[in-house]
């Protein structure tokens, strides 16, 4: 899909994933209108200390489009959006914190906003692409298949799977609306240091290797994850925008990997540095996700370009950089 002389709308747009998917844009389709909506980031904080928003300034040093700053909680700012004649709505603004335990602030804030602005959309005529989650799968047995196993395990992946129960919903009847459910796994790269304690175990444990020559694991390492690298998200975004007809579909390398694996990798970029194996506190913790993509090949050609190696490898000279600055 030419992108050039299209309206396109970014909402979460100055966070890890929409930042990414602006500067993207911008480069491959220099004659696109690109407006990036967010709340940015205030002092304020969730009870487990993380920023109630990711969206961080810092992500969009460079960008040459429309800047809108609103909460998608609040329908005066929503006016914002739809008073925009858009071709595009990617919608990424949301608490994307697991951790958070206020179950009402995150149905308003992930589905209650997402129907208001899904509302927007089909009022205009547009296409949708929207931020889905692994977490609708919760424990459930791997490999993840979109339409079975959904048994989100805490209020973030309820949220995320309300969405996608809606949209299935509207599809039903009209299977050509341009909706697109977009179920991310485990995202890393460029862009996430603002995420602090809910960045990638990648940014996280090459950090810790960089900074105190020794990584901290959860016994004992061999949980596995679909890792999948933010390049192959911005594809995989991409493509969704070209769909004839509406859609939910699994984003990730199609492997899991563990978080010993991890470490090896960074091991031969970074040198040896000690392993510490520690409890795991939480109740709910994935053990084990990976992204069926098969669907989403078949319907779009979606195919990721890099293994958790060469994404590691992309990564680790802003790895790198980010260390010098801490």
């Amino acid at each position: 899909m030419d992108f050039n002389y299209k309206t396109i709308v970014i909402t979460g747009g100055a966070g890890f994933i929409g930042s990414n998917l602006a500067m993207y844009l911008q480069e491959h389709y220099p004659s696109a209108r690109i407006i990036i909506f967010d709340k940015f980031r205030t002092g304020e904080k969730f009870e487990s200390g993380n920023f109630t928003s990711l969206g961080h300034f810092k992500n969009l040093i460079g960008f040459k489009g429309e800047i809108i700053t609103g909460d998608i909680n609040f329908k005066e700012d929503l006016k914002k959006i739809a008073q925009i004649d858009f071709d595009i709505l990617y919608h990424h603004a949301a608490i994307s914190d697991t951790t958070v335990m206020d179950q009402k602030l995150v149905m308003q804030t992930n589905y209650q906003a997402f129907l208001d602005i899904l509302e927007i959309v089909l009022q205009k005529n547009a296409k949708m692409v929207y931020a889905s989650s692994a977490g609708t799968y919760g424990n459930t047995k791997a490999p993840n298949i979109v339409g079975v196993g959904e048994n989100p395990e805490n209020v973030y992946g309820f949220s995320k799977l309300m969405m996608d129960m809606s949209v299935r919903s509207l599809l039903k009847n009209n299977p050509e609306l341009p909706i697109v459910g977009l179920r991310f796994f485990n995202v890393y790269g460029e862009r996430e240091f603002y995420k602090g304690k809910t960045a990638s175990m990648i940014l996280q444990l090459g950090l810790q290797a960089l900074k105190e020559k020794k990584v901290r694991l959860f016994e004992f390492g061999e949980q596995r994850r679909d890792f999948v690298y933010i390049k192959d998200v911005i594809l995989a975004n991409i493509l969704a925008a070209s769909a004839k007809k509406g859609g939910i579909y699994n984003v990730g390398s199609g492997i899991a990997r563990s978080y010993n694996d991890i470490v090896a990798y960074l091991k031969e970029v970074l040198g040896d540095f000690d392993v510490e194996y520690i409890p795991n506190p939480y109740k709910f913790f994935q053990t084990h996700t990976q992204a069926d993509i098969t669907e989403f090949y078949q319907d779009l050609g979606y195919q990721p370009k890099f293994d958790l190696k060469t994404g590691i490898l992309s990564y680790i000279a802003e790895i790198k950089e980010i260390a010098k600055g801490l």
